[in-house]
This record gives structure tokens, sequence and C-alpha cells, in this order.
């Protein structure tokens, strides 16, 4: 397992350096850059060509990204030319909310969904099967915007139950952590339920899958034919290896919660990354953006990462050579 982990942590350097190159290269051939939003339309184009010198935009691609390179060797993402302070200050600041609101929607989705997952299995072509099928299908296809702004047009508007956005009340001072706390509560509510219901109804589905192949199987009717309780075989010996290419899924929702964290972020005005990138891509700041892409890719390959390692841990026979 060492051996393994060694060799997969150093193959992430060449597989960033890729990433990281195609997607320098997708930001700088879009339309515009940075300074078609920081300057005045009647500035001169001396000026204007003064500061491409100093942002650096008189160089070539290819250099450019040697000096982001080099630069991001000695941990600096660089400057942001919206926010006038450092990449990695802005990202410190707005990972935390991003990363509330995905793992409780990770944890959140995953609790409801294996008792319903299994429940579905278990009992195919019952009634309560068809409800859970017509329920997270019309959870996956609904809108994220649309759920989020019906959710704000009866909760927040309607009842004046919750509030409309943000992660807490304007202007008001929290005396205790137990009042931040429940102040953050209250507008975690309505977009953890956005972003917890589509990951949810997928999560049913696949561990509703898995199921249904696993309790065919030889060895679970062996284990009823020795007098075991049905719950037994099902959570002891069914359930843990039906888990296991429920993990492959569990591992890439990972990045997915975080990019999908975009629209429900916007939508409730919830100061994370999300919002951040729509921002950055909106005017064109670079190394921002590249210090996000940078960020969702190290997840996606985290993400596979763990899934390897917790395979081992769900299914004793699998080891990593």
């Amino acid at each position: 397992m060492r051996l393994y982990l060694l060799r997969r942590l150093l193959q992430i350097i060449p597989t960033l350096i890729g990433i990281t190159f195609i997607t320098f290269v997708i930001i700088n051939a879009a339309p515009g850059n940075p300074m078609s939003h920081l300057i005045d339309p009647h500035i001169s184009r001396e000026a204007i060509a003064t500061r491409e010198r100093q942002l650096g935009l008189d160089r070539s691609l290819t250099e450019r990204y040697v000096i982001w390179l080099s630069e991001l060797s000695r941990g600096n993402l660089g400057f942001s030319t919206r926010y006038r302070r450092a990449v990695t200050e802005i990202i410190r600041n707005r990972i935390g909310p991003t990363i509330l609101l995905t793992f409780s929607s990770m944890l959140l989705s995953f609790i409801i969904a294996v008792p319903i997952g299994v429940y579905s299995a278990v009992h195919q072509h019952s009634r309560q099967d068809y409800i859970f099928t017509i329920l997270t299908m019309a959870a996956v296809s609904i809108p994220v915007f649309f759920l989020g702004v019906a959710l704000i047009k009866i909760f927040s508007f309607d009842l004046r139950l919750l509030p409309v956005g943000g992660m807490i009340t304007a202007g008001e001072t929290h005396s205790t952590w137990l009042v931040y706390a429940s102040d953050v509560g209250r507008h975690l509510v309505l977009p953890l339920f956005v972003l917890s219901c589509a990951s949810t109804a997928s999560f049913v589905r696949y561990i509703r899958s898995s199921m249904l192949e696993v309790i065919r199987q030889d060895y679970v009717r062996t284990a009823r034919a020795k007098g075991l309780s049905e719950k037994v075989v099902i959570y002891k010996h069914a359930l843990r290896n039906a888990l296991i290419p429920v993990i492959t899924i569990l591992g890439l929702s990972l990045p997915y919660l975080f990019s999908g964290a975009i629209l429900t972020e916007v939508v409730f005005a919830w100061p994370g990354m999300g919002s951040l990138s729509v921002e950055a891509v909106m005017t064109r700041d670079y190394p921002l953006l590249m210090g996000i892409n940078l960020i969702l890719a190290m997840l996606v390959i985290l993400g596979n990462l763990l899934a390897d390692i917790f395979y081992a841990v769900v299914d004793p026979r699998i080891r990593h050579d």
C-alpha cells in the first residue's frame, strides 16, 4: 500500500502540469483580457500598454505559463487583477464556506441515500420503490436555479421562515459562537437542501442498482440458508460489497459538488468558491481563475485516490501492490 500511495503521489505532478497548461491555454484563448475590465474607455493606448507590461500580458503564452509555474512551485498563485490581493488570500477566505456547504451536502446525501437505496432494492417493484423512483427522477430533473428561486419565494418571502441569502445576517453582531452558528445554520438550510437534492437522488439510484446485483449472488443466498436474520444478511454481507462501486461515485462527487455549488452559491449569494468563480470569469481575472481551477484539479485527483484507498477498507480482498 505504501508503494502504491507513493507511486500515485508522484503521478500527481505531471498530471497537474498537463491540466494547468491546458487550462491556461483555454483561459487565454477566450476573447478579451483583464484590461478590458480595469480601464477607462477614454484612457490612452500608452497607458494601456504600460499596464499590460506590468501584468505581463505582453509576453508570449508559453513564457507566461512558465512564470506562473515557477511561482506556483514557491507557493505563490499570483495577484488578482480585480481584488488587488494575493490569490491565495482570496481563496483562503472563500474556501471555508464552500467546504461547509459541500461536505454538509455530501454527508447528508449519503446518510439519506443509503437506507432509501437499500430499501428500494430489497423491496423491488413495491409501491414504495416506485414512489422513491419517481421522487429521485424528479429531484435529478429539477434545475438548481429554479429550485433555489422557488424555495426562496416560499420560505423567505411567503412564510418568512428563512433568510433570502448570504451566510450571516448583515449588520448583526454575534455575542457568542452559539449565536453565530445558529445564524449560519439558518442561512445554510436552503442552499444545503438545493445542493443535496440532486446528489441524494443520484446516490439512491447507484446504491439501489448495486444492491440489486449483490443480493442475487450465491453468498447472499447461502447466508440466508444458514439462518441469519435478514437485517444481518442485507447490512453486513450485501451492503458492504454493494458500496464498492458506490465509492467511486462518492470520490468523484467531491469535485462535482464544488463545481456544482456554483449555481447554488450564486442563487443564494453564498460567499464561497462558486460565486468567486463566476466573478473571476466575468472580469477575466486570469490568476484567480488559474488558482480556482488548480483547486478543482487537485480535488479530482484526491477524490480518485481516496476512492482507491477506501476500496481496500470496504473489501479486505482488494490490495494495492
